[in-house]
């Protein structure tokens, strides 16, 4: 597993090959956090918040990745990984940003169906 301090270089290294339109409006930036985020729904510990798109509010549009659930769910990631796994939920994030000032909401109704896949398995 990569370190916080890795993590966050690879994130940076990652937002810097993205178009400057995609950070229009992200007032907050992105944040790496420590901890690792559980979804209050999940059954057994095993569902995991690796990064959330943030709209509103006093802290304005800003985008949080979950380093300590990134630790939790790929323990044994090597860089390259890491950074695939990264990036991976960057893009995501970036797309609920982008989907967001359109006024969309396609991705959103993606994830509620995942969600809704995972509560209704067997």
């Amino acid at each position: 597993m990569v370190s916080i301090d890795e993590a966050q270089a690879l994130l940076d290294d990652i937002a810097h090959e993205l178009p400057p339109a995609f950070f229009n409006r992200l007032n907050g930036g992105i944040s790496l956090l420590p901890n690792a985020k559980m979804n209050p729904l999940g059954r057994a510990d095993d569902l995991f918040i690796m990064g959330e798109y943030h709209a509103g509010g006093a802290m304005g549009r800003y985008i949080t990745i979950y380093y300590g659930s990134f630790e939790r769910v790929y323990p044994h990631a090597n860089r390259a990984m890491m950074r695939e796994k990264l990036k991976d939920v960057l893009l995501h994030e970036f797309t609920h940003h982008l989907e967001s000032m359109a006024g969309e909401r396609s991705l959103e109704n993606w994830d509620r169906e995942q969600l809704d896949r995972y509560l209704n398995r067997d």
